[in-house]
């Protein structure tokens, strides 16, 4: 029976908590994995946590999870098998363009404490290499010029501080989900941009009064795919349009820096509440997410369609282990207590997991934003530490052969990225390979002025593309082991 011919998924007869949170960005991610810290925070010791989800640009997962009244089925995945998770703790799901002011004033109401966000990299309109706001932004530019329909998560939740503080409310914390550096202090520092351009008053207040807790999250969640939903249907006997897929590792350590110390109480749950978080932001962007983009794009170019297909080449696993021993963690300090190797050891192990089927495709997505954090940030420093970085520079350049949009075998790649156009019209324009790379390089929101300034990487990441080109991908990783 086809998944869809099942009963609908229902909510239990539970009592519905109060609205303590409201998300911006509802994807797979945040309801694999802060939702499901949430609902266990709230059962074990209590409180009004429940969600409001807002989806920022499109209506499908209102239109997939309403109808259910929005409750979700979370699969973890694991080598021998599925464990269920029934989540309920969405409450609502909103959809911010049809209907802003609704979004605005859920994001103020006074029982709300907490306004989360996964809205990936680009979401925050900045320039990735600077970390500064760009204002030239389509979206940036309507947040500015027409307050009561704000269109970046950055404008609703400079919209809805606003009219907390007209109300004579305390501010929400803004508790970011998403994989970048020091996520707080960028967050914090693109809203406080946007504000001095509306409303500097307002901006004394949010720097004030404002709590960004920087955090780092850790679970790896496959976009959910149609054969998905038919096997969660199978599972649990019920039609679950949006069921969300994850791995059965999770790791969540949070800044715990709150507004009037409001928050649920994450610490009975699992998460780790630290004065610092950044020696952990540092080691999984580095170890967990870099080595990710690396095998996404060479895995990609090499034929391999996800990470467990990917490191399940001898080459590859070759490759990607001695990245961490070489190149990654020589530029790391640890968290306390924790050994990079044991942690780079646990990672192997995880993306070996073959019931987690993440394509190569999908971690490819928007390069030009996750580049600079994953990537070329310890390239620089290993560089400048004379540190050998040839497996890095060949990642970069498998990068700059993907946004070429053709792969080894001639077809075309579908390159998800918000400056695709501009990177394929700078390879397409060049007849050189040299020029090609030169043209990718002066993209100044990508590449930092330390690493286009320094002859040694540009004539390494020449010689890399050259070689990805005429010998492929596979070829040249085998050389780079030898």
């Amino acid at each position: 029976m086809n998944a869809s011919q099942l009963p609908r998924l229902s909510r239990s007869d539970a009592a519905k908590p109060e609205v303590g949170i409201v998300h911006l960005g509802l994807g797979a991610f945040y309801r694999a994995h802060a939702a499901i810290y949430f609902a266990e925070a709230m059962k074990k010791t209590g409180g009004n946590w429940g969600i409001i989800g807002v989806s920022l640009k499109r209506p499908n997962q209102r239109d997939s999870l309403k109808p259910q009244d929005c409750v979700y089925t979370a699969l973890e995945l694991a080598p021998k098998g599925e464990i269920v998770h029934h989540v309920e703790i969405v409450q609502d799901v909103l959809v911010a363009p049809e209907n802003p002011q609704v979004v605005i004033e859920a994001m103020a109401n006074e029982s709300v404490k907490i306004v989360t966000l996964t809205v990936t990299e680009k979401g925050y309109c900045h320039e990735p290499s600077t970390g500064r706001l760009n204002v030239e932004h389509p979206d940036v530019k309507q947040d500015i010029g027409d307050a009561a329909n704000p269109a970046s998560a950055l404008g609703f939740i400079l919209r809805a501080l606003e009219l907390r503080r007209n109300n004579g409310l305390r501010p929400f914390t803004v508790l970011t989900c998403d994989n970048l550096p020091e996520n707080g202090r960028v967050v914090k520092g693109v809203v406080l941009e946007l504000a001095n351009v509306v409303d500097v008053d307002l901006a004394s207040w949010i720097e004030k009064e404002g709590r960004f807790p920087a955090t780092m999250v850790d679970r790896i969640v496959p976009a959910t795919k149609p054969e998905d939903i038919e096997k969660c249907g199978q599972i649990i006997g019920k039609y679950d349009a949006s069921p969300v897929m994850m791995e059965p590792f999770r790791q969540w350590v949070v800044e715990d820096n709150f507004v009037d110390d409001v928050r649920p109480d994450l610490g009975a749950v699992g998460v780790e509440l630290v004065e610092n978080v950044t020696p952990y932001e540092d080691m999984k962007l580095r170890c967990l997410n870099g080595t990710h983009s690396t095998l996404a794009y060479l895995g990609y170019l090499g034929g391999h369609e996800t990470i467990s297909d990917t490191v399940a080449d001898p080459v590859y696993a070759k490759f990607v282990k001695s990245l961490w021993t070489n190149e990654i963690i020589a530029g790391l300090t640890p968290p306390k207590g924790v050994s990079l190797q044991d942690y780079a050891d646990a990672l192997f192990e995880r993306y070996q997991n073959p019931a987690i089927r993440h394509l190569t495709w999908q971690i490819a997505m928007d390069g030009s934003q996750k580049l600079p954090q994953r990537i070329l940030t310890q390239l620089g420093e290993g560089l400048k530490a004379g540190r050998k970085m040839s497996g890095l520079t060949l990642a970069v350049a498998a990068w700059m052969r993907y946004v070429g949009g053709v792969d080894e075998k001639g077809e075309v790649i579908d390159v998800k990225d918000p400056l695709a156009d501009r990177l394929k019209e700078l390879v397409d324009v060049q007849s050189k390979y040299a020029d090609k790379v030169s043209a990718l390089l002066s993209v100044s929101e990508v590449f930092p002025a330390e690493l286009t300034g320094n002859a040694e990487f540009v004539s390494a990441v020449t010689a890399a593309y050259e070689g990805l080109v005429s010998k492929g991908a596979r070829s040249m990783i085998e050389a780079h082991n030898a």
